[in-house]
């Protein structure tokens, strides 16, 4: 499958996985950290499941669940950037996050109005 969404999301969760790891190896408390791991690994996962869904509503259902993870994922970086627990530059984590939440809201838009067709 050459979807472009599928392919940021591993993109994205990717860069968290190597953002995690050099943010575990400076600091004692990863509980914010290992937060954002779970929700970043979660998106591409589950966009993954929705492509190889059992229906249109499966579909729907999986992008939607992408689409919370990605939110939380940005609450995370968020909170991560305004806490400076670490002196990290969040700006291209953000931009993808954001990037990827408005391809999620297109998609889901998308396979709703095709689902009333």
């Amino acid at each position: 499958m050459n979807s472009p969404l599928l392919k940021k999301s591993l993109d994205f969760a990717t860069k968290i996985v190597l953002f995690y790891e050099d943010y575990s190896k400076t600091r004692k408390d990863t509980t914010i950290a290992k937060q954002l791991l779970r929700s970043a690994t979660s998106v591409g996962a589950n966009i993954n499941e929705a492509i190889y869904g059992n229906s249109k509503a499966d579909f729907i259902s999986k992008l939607h669940i992408s689409l919370k993870e990605t939110s939380e994922s940005i609450y995370w970086l968020t909170l991560l950037e305004k806490t400076k627990l670490i002196d990290y530059n969040f700006d291209d984590l953000l931009s993808l996050a954001e990037e990827i939440k408005r391809m999620l809201i297109s998609s889901i838009n998308t396979a709703k109005s095709k689902q009333m067709e």
